[in-house]
């Protein structure tokens, strides 16, 4: 299969093939002022497609439309705005888009657009089919109520549950420490049941404690690395990551929210 090269408004570099199968393909790109990570999942043989957290609705129509694939359908691992900002153009821009999103996110607010939502229990999954893929849709609240991770084919999406170094804070609106305790829990146990070179692409791209930035790890060099993963399974030790929390702009407009609903 060929990629044909394209540069996007919204970056200055193409996607790139991150991960190369059989039967998948998965590109990433890294858009916005967050260091959004955003992966395009596509089915070789219907070249069916999946865009994962799209923060630009437009460059990944186009790149959809560069390379011939169908945008099938708009993957929301949670609906915090970077996370969802290019939903509306591909809502409106692509006929018959499936927009998925777990229902629990309402819960922080979330009211659209989507067009399914998944509704199964915290630490339980689901199945997601595209085109001849079937993917685990594994939720895992905790950076918020109805977070979902992707799993299958040789790849997790994990969105902001799980970064690669450590996880996503729980101080947001929505967000719940023991819930992201939870989640990691049952995700490194899910992890180490997967064979160990599967790559583990999160929603953003933030360095490492030795100073490395990579976009993805595998498996084993998470489950090895991981901070969040490594105090998963002792509470006394996970509570006290300095990760989970930050005096900032973010965490004042959480308490403002949460004290609107008291």
């Amino acid at each position: 299969m060929r990629y044909v090269p394209f540069v996007g408004k919204m970056s200055k570099q193409p996607p790139a093939a991150i991960y190369d199968g059989k039967e998948i393909v998965v590109m990433q790109a890294q858009l916005g002022e967050w260091d959004n990570l955003n992966h395009l999942i596509v089915c070789k043989s219907s070249g069916r497609a999946a865009i994962v957290d799209p923060y630009s609705g437009e460059y990944w129509i186009d790149y959809c439309e560069s390379n011939d694939f169908t945008l099938d359908s708009v993957l929301l691992t949670h609906s915090h705005w970077d996370h969802t900002k290019g939903v509306e153009e591909i809502n409106s821009q692509v006929p018959n888009v499936r927009i998925w999103v777990h229902n629990l996110e309402s819960l922080r607010g979330w009211n659209g657009p989507d067009t399914n939502r998944w509704n199964h229990d915290p630490l339980t999954s689901a199945k997601f089919q595209l085109g001849a893929l079937t993917f685990d849709i594994l939720c895992t609240p905790g950076h918020t109520p109805g977070h979902v991770t992707i799993c299958g084919h040789g790849i997790v999406i994990s969105g902001d549950c799980l970064f690669l170094g450590r996880c996503g804070r729980t101080d947001l609106f929505g967000g719940d420490i023991e819930s992201q305790y939870s989640s990691l829990v049952y995700l490194k146990e899910v992890l180490s049941k997967l064979p160990n070179n599967w790559l583990v692409l999160p929603g953003h791209q933030y360095a490492l404690e030795d100073g490395e930035n990579p976009t993805f790890l595998t498996v084993k060099d998470l489950l090895n690395h991981n901070l969040a993963l490594k105090a998963a399974g002792n509470w006394n030790e996970f509570q006290n990551l300095e990760f989970l929390s930050f005096n900032d702009s973010l965490a004042e407009k959480a308490r403002r929210q949460r004290a609107q609903l008291e």
